[in-house]
């Protein structure tokens, strides 16, 4: 059985005011390949873990899809090449 690779990104998104547990829940909820939502203080309001299949392009995933949720002010995506983890080895 061979695994699909996917692409790990991870978006920061700030809210308007008021509304991050609503846009949290409403990405759940509505964009599939979210793996985890994380509120958090500072300049944005959440942290979104997304697993983008192969090819899948980031940019556009983000513009056309994420940026589009209702309640959503602004993002900020950070791209992941490898993960480590207890359980991995990195050497």
């Amino acid at each position: 059985m061979t695994a699909i690779k996917a692409r790990t990104i991870f978006v920061q998104i700030k809210c308007h005011l008021g509304t991050s547990y609503e846009v949290a829940a409403r990405i759940l909820d509505t964009v599939e390949p979210v793996a985890e939502i994380f509120s958090t203080s500072g300049q944005y309001d959440l942290l979104a873990k997304f697993r983008l299949a192969e090819g899948q392009d980031p940019g556009l995933f983000v513009t056309t899809v994420l940026q589009k949720v209702e309640g959503v002010a602004d993002t900020y995506t950070i791209i992941g090449f490898n993960a480590f983890t207890p359980e991995s080895d990195p050497a």
